[in-house]
């Protein structure tokens, strides 16, 4: 049996690597094509843990429909104006890029700083239930640790004081 002992220099040319790697792109994942509502619902949640949503409740039998449910946004204002409130608030953000803006609607990209890691962010306002729908996933692996729930769950924040 051999046993392989990683040494303090392994370790960290190991972490050289994958950031490089990160920083060649090699993280961000191929864009999803089918973003957008349709039939009055965002796209599911992932399959994996990397993923939260407000409409996770609507697909049952989903194996993360519990781990992935978060509410959804109150309006400040109309749907319309929160929409709007939403893209001023990301706008300008470090690693956030608008996509897709329309008066009902937002599709953000945020990309980690050191991994350049990709999640794809969702906003749609749900004129039947009067709110904000979301949807935040990661592209590429199979948790993101909690922070697609972190990065909702600060926005709700920063729009309720705005």
């Amino acid at each position: 049996m051999r046993i392989v002992r990683w040494t303090g220099s392994g370790i960290v040319a190991t972490l050289l690597l994958a950031v490089l790697a990160g920083q060649m792109g090699l993280f961000s994942g191929t864009p999803p094509d089918d973003l957008g509502v349709h039939a009055g619902r965002l796209k599911p949640p992932s399959e994996t843990a990397n993923s939260v949503s407000s409409q996770a409740s609507l697909w049952a039998g989903h194996a993360q429909r519990e781990r992935a449910q978060i509410a959804p946004l109150a309006l400040r204002g109309d749907g319309p104006a929160t929409i709007a409130r939403l893209q001023a608030l990301l706008q300008g953000q470090p690693g956030v890029t608008i996509v897709d803006r329309r008066a009902d609607y937002l599709y953000v990209r945020c990309e980690t700083r050191l991994m350049k890691f990709v999640d794809d962010v969702e906003f749609w306002f749900d004129p039947g239930s009067g709110v904000i729908q979301v949807r935040s996933a990661s592209r590429v692996g199979r948790s993101d640790f909690g922070l697609n729930r972190r990065r909702i769950e600060e926005l709700r924040a920063r729009l309720a004081a705005s």
